[in-house]
C-alpha cells in the first residue's frame, strides 16, 4: 500500500452523511490541534498500544531520511489514553492530508475518561488513524535505544523528531497518564543528549 493514503481514506470511509465525528488522537493530535473542533475531552481505546514504528517522510523526517512517529498495534489488555475531538466531516480534508503518510481511518469504540466534576461515563464510536505494517512507510519494531537514536538524528518540515517525542511525553504527563513505551524512549533520548 502506498504511503499516501488521502484518496484511499476518502474511498474507504466517506463521512459526509454525518453531522459530526469524534476523532481520537494518541500522538501529535494530543498536543497539536491545527484544526477546528466542536468539543474535546480525554478518552481511551482498549486493545491498542502506542508504538514508534511508523516512518514520517513528510513531517518529522524526509523521504530520504524518515523520522519515527507513532502508530497503534493490537495488544490484548492494553489501554491507550488520548484526546477525542468532535469535528465536522469537512475537517477530514485537512486531517487526511496531515495523516496521509500511511495512515488509514477506522472506527473504534471510544471510552470517556472520568474527570473530577464530570459524571459522564460511557462510550461512543470514533475515528482513529492507524498505520498498519503493509504501508510503505512502516518501519517496524526496534529496541528503545535504536528508536531513540533514530529520533535524535531525524528532522523534517514540521521540526525535529525529538520535539514530537518530548511534547507527547509532556502531554501524557499533563494528563496523568503513564505510557511505558513513550517514556522509555524519552529516557533513552535524554541520555543521548550531551
Amino acid at each position: 500500500m502506498s504511503h499516501n493514503t488521502i484518496s484511499l481514506n476518502k474511498q474507504r470511509q466517506p463521512l459526509d452523511h454525518l453531522d459530526s465525528v469524534w476523532l481520537f488522537g494518541y500522538g501529535s493530535l494530543i498536543y497539536k490541534t491545527d484544526f477546528d473542533y466542536l468539543d474535546c475531552k480525554p478518552a481511551c481505546i482498549y486493545g491498542w498500544a502506542r508504538r514508534f514504528w511508523q516512518g514520517s517522510h513528510d513531517h518529522r523526517g524526509t523521504p530520504e531520511a524518515p523520522g519515527r512517529v507513532l502508530t497503534l498495534v493490537a495488544a490484548a489488555g492494553a489501554r491507550c489514553v488520548g484526546m477525542a475531538y468532535q469535528v465536522t466531516p469537512d475537517t477530514f480534508e485537512h486531517l487526511d492530508h496531515r495523516e496521509k503518510n500511511g495512515y488509514l481511518r477506522l472506527f473504534t469504540p471510544l471510552h470517556w475518561l472520568h474527570e473530577p466534576g464530570n459524571s459522564e461515563h460511557g462510550k461512543t464510536e470514533g475515528v482513529v488513524y492507524l498505520a498498519s505494517p503493509d504501508n510503505e512507510a512502516y518501519l517496524g519494531p526496534a529496541s528503545d535505544i535504536e528508536i531513540a537514536a533514530h529520533i535524535a538524528r531525524s528532522r523534517g518540515p514540521s521540526g525535529p523528531n525529538s520535539e514530537y517525542l518530548l511534547k507527547l511525553a509532556q502531554a501524557l504527563r499533563d494528563m496523568n497518564e503513564h505510557d511505558e513505551h513513550v517514556f522509555a524512549i524519552e529516557r533513552q533520548l535524554l541520555a543521548l543528549s550531551p
